[in-house]
């Protein structure tokens, strides 16, 4: 019955299953004027009410309120959306991202008629593509008479630079009539950023703008009794083709701009679909999918209901029950006034009304079942985004909290004594890692180690180059020494670098440097003489390391300190650093040459504990220089001798050899080998030398591979690892950032290069964009 129809009092909220991983948020929503409807009550909770016309209802609701929900109910949200736009209003949302719920659409889909009925203010309109640039607008409820402020939002200044302003763009407006030409303004001003935004305030723009589309944004700060407490922006239409005069490139600058908004996980996309436009040929949709293939942030919102081409009422009705193209949050029906009646001068409630109405007796609308009314109307709709926005900043706030104190940890700029100081311990701490060593091909202790085994080469190659033969006698080689064969490197074919010594120069040195001793023996000044030959020539090889490391460390610290020092200042940090580790350098460098030095000086007098050892080297070498001077057969069979396979004796030789050892053992002399038999030869007339040559030359192992060792590891402890010792004391005294002038000094320090100067300035621009938002929410929490 007309008139009478009841009201449903079933109104089911779906659950909200919004996937968000953003950790701030942000509110672009369009809140829709509304109030009750009929099928479904709203807002009043009186028995009388469920026996009331739809109208009756609807225009009792509207004259309590235009916009969302009713705000004496919600406290709570105004809270939250009051931070959110104190939030945008500090420019955060140009660092962290923060959630939104915005409303996209083809070109003449509704969008706009929607956002008005949300308002309660009228948009501009013109032919062609109205929004040209964003147009966000905050709603809050307030006991004082209505007024709007317009403020332009910038994010960078007129160079280009990232800077977030916020300037107000004339007086505030108590004249309802009076929105929509300072929108236009607004706008121009706006898509024309390096003009001076007052101009357009009284007068025209310019025959052409500078820009096309913006992604700055007009902002509307609206408060009155009749308003409910949201926020949400408008965005260009999408354009599927241009006309006379228009640019094609348009078509794709107002698709980046709404993909801008809807590609982030924070935004909230609400979907305007025209009804009277096939509804696959609404790139709106397509574009919405894209990004949310799922469906999970998206809200659809079904407009001009009464245009549908007879038929079609049933592909509908199929979305609106979810049943096609289904949607977490589901699809909703809304129908504004044409521009016939705004231009008439019809009021947002009459609007209500009037919609109350047709959804109510218009199929197949009123058919709809009990359980699909709460998807029509405007009311219901801003109902529901109410219910997300709400939700959505309560969930988020401590991550909110969380992502802003990383942020702010990460921009948090500090004193320049505090700036220099954070440099350089980052500076000791890399070269700490370096000089410990690194597993990388091209790490300081790779880079040395061949260096470290030239050095080991070239002392081996020092040995005494003795010849068991005298002078005279025909040149030949020395055989192999075998029992040099576990010898490191012996494989390694290395040449001597000493001249040959013969066996009859020494024993003549030995004679003639006889005194007072017994005609068998011989005075320890030849074998010290010796001795003395090859030491004297370690000094070369030792020094020669000793540069190659340095030069190494040198190349290496100067490109530790370009690595850290380079972006500071003008080149002064870098330059002085680089002085100081260099003269810190010097310092255990010349520590290093004493260290050297002095282990030269130990070598210098023959001695040793590794008695053992020497002495089983001096009877190896005896044996083989004896070896070498007995040409026999006899000799040469003994040095080709092998032990029979499993004992079983091959041959005659075999036999005679192991008669002889067997007999040397029943004697008593036991651990005799066939390398050892030579020893058992007659006498030489050269023993002497012989024994002399062997003792030098058992020594020399003895020596260089201590020398080997010492060295190395004397560079690596003064001039590697103790280039570390007290770099910091050096860093800070050298620089003179610890004194009483310590705070200009590092100031010097930091003077930077234009380019420079300018990152640092958004750099603290960020700061205080951070600082603000913290401050915001320590009021609320």
């Amino acid at each position: 019955m007309k008139g009478t129809t009841a009201v449903y009092n079933h109104h089911f909220t779906p659950p909200l299953n919004f996937s968000m991983t953003s950790t701030a948020f942000q509110i672009i929503t369009h809140t829709s004027t509304g109030s009750t409807s009929s099928g479904v009550m709203m807002g009043s909770t009186d028995p009388d009410d469920l026996f009331l016309d739809s109208a009756t209802v609807t225009a009792r609701n509207d004259s309590q309120r235009v916009g969302l929900s009713d705000p004496t109910n919600n406290h709570n949200r105004k809270e939250m959306l009051d931070l959110v736009n104190r939030l945008r209003n500090t420019g955060v949302e140009s660092d962290i991202e923060l959630p939104m719920i915005a409303v996209i659409g083809s070109q003449s889909a509704g969008k706009s008629s929607l956002i008005e009925s949300i308002s309660g203010i009228t948009l501009p309109r013109s032919t062609g593509t109205c929004t040209r640039c964003p147009t966000e607008c905050k709603l809050s409820y307030s006991d004082a008479p209505w007024k709007c402020i317009v403020k332009l939002h910038f994010s960078t200044d007129s160079k280009g630079r990232p800077s977030v302003r916020n300037p107000a763009f004339g007086p505030a407006i108590t004249d309802k009539s009076q929105v929509q030409d300072r929108i236009r303004r607004a706008q121009l001003a706006i898509l024309n950023p390096s003009k001076d935004h007052n101009r357009f305030l009284d007068g025209e723009g310019p025959e052409e703008n500078e820009l096309s589309f913006s992604k700055d944004y007009v902002s509307l700060e609206i408060s009155g009794r009749d308003l409910a407490d949201l926020s949400f922006v408008d965005l260009p239409g999408l354009i599927a083709s241009v006309g006379s005069g228009g640019n094609d490139k348009d078509i794709e600058l107002v698709k980046s701009l709404v993909t801008h908004y809807i590609r982030k996980e924070s935004c909230v996309i609400l979907l305007t679909v025209a009804c009277e436009t096939d509804f696959e040929n609404q790139g709106a949709h397509h574009l919405a999918k894209k990004y949310d293939p799922e469906g999970k942030r998206t809200v659809g919102v079904l407009t001009k209901p009464d245009r549908i081409q007879p038929g079609d009422e049933s592909s509908w009705i199929k979305i609106l029950r979810n049943e096609t193209e289904p949607l977490v949050n589901h699809w909703y029906c809304v129908k504004q006034p044409s521009s016939k009646e705004l231009s008439m001068g019809i009021t947002w409630g009459e609007a209500r009304s009037q919609e109350s109405e047709y959804f109510t007796y218009t199929r197949p609308w009123c058919d709809l079942e009990p359980q699909y009314q709460q998807y029509l109307r405007t009311s219901n709709l801003t109902e529901r985004l109410s219910v997300i926005l709400s939700e959505l900043i309560t969930k988020k706030l401590p991550q909110i909290q969380e992502e802003l104190n990383n942020a702010l940890q990460d921009t948090e700029a500090n004193d320049p004594v505090g700036d220099v100081l954070h440099v350089l311990s980052n500076f000791t701490r890399a070269l700490s890692r370096r000089l410990e060593g690194t597993p990388d091909e091209d790490g300081l202790l790779q880079t040395i180690r061949p260096h470290e085994e030239t050095f080991k080469r070239a002392i081996r190659a020092t040995a005494p180059n003795f010849v068991p033969w005298e002078k005279s006698e025909p040149s030949r080689d020395l055989p192999k020494a075998e029992f040099l064969a576990n010898e490191e490197g012996y494989n390694e074919p290395v040449s001597l670098t000493s001249q040959k010594i013969y066996i009859d120069e020494v024993l003549q040195r030995a004679q003639s440097a006889r005194t007072r001793e017994l005609p068998d023996n011989y005075p320890f000044v030849v074998q010290k003489a010796y001795i003395e030959q090859f030491t004297k020539r370690w000094k070369l090889p030792a020094m020669d390391l000793y540069d190659a490391v340095y030069r190494i460390l040198k190349a290496d610290l100067a490109k530790l300190v370009e690595e850290h020092f380079a972006h500071l200042g003008k080149g002064n940090a870098k330059q002085s650093v680089l002085m100081i580790v260099h003269e810190h350098l010097d310092a255990a460098a010349k520590q290093t040459k004493a260290r050297i030095e002095w282990l030269l000086d130990v070598e210098s007098t023959p001695a040793t504990l590794n008695t053992h050892y020497y002495c089983d080297y001096k009877d190896k070498f005896l044996s083989y220089y004896k070896g070498c001077r007995d040409d026999s057969d006899l000799l040469s069979k003994l040095k080709r001798y092998r032990d029979p396979m499993n004992g079983a004796v091959s041959n005659i030789y075999q036999s005679s050899v192991s008669k002889v050892l067997s007999g040397l053992s029943e004697l008593g002399i036991t651990g005799v080998k066939p390398i050892d038999l030579p020893k058992l030869l007659a006498s030489d007339p050269m023993e002497p030398a012989l024994n002399i040559m062997a003792g030098v030359r058992a020594y020399f192992q003895v020596a260089y591979k201590r020398f080997a060792d010492m060295v190395p590891m004397a560079i690596d402890y003064e001039i590697v690892r103790g280039l570390e010792r007290d770099i910091d004391k050096a860093l800070q005294e050298g620089l003179q950032i610890t004194g009483p002038e310590g705070y200009d000094r590092c100031k010097a320090l930091l003077q930077e290069l234009s380019s420079v100067a300018s990152q640092r300035h958004d750099i603290q621009q960020k700061l205080e964009r951070l600082q603000a938002a913290r401050y915001e929410l320590k009021r609320l929490m």
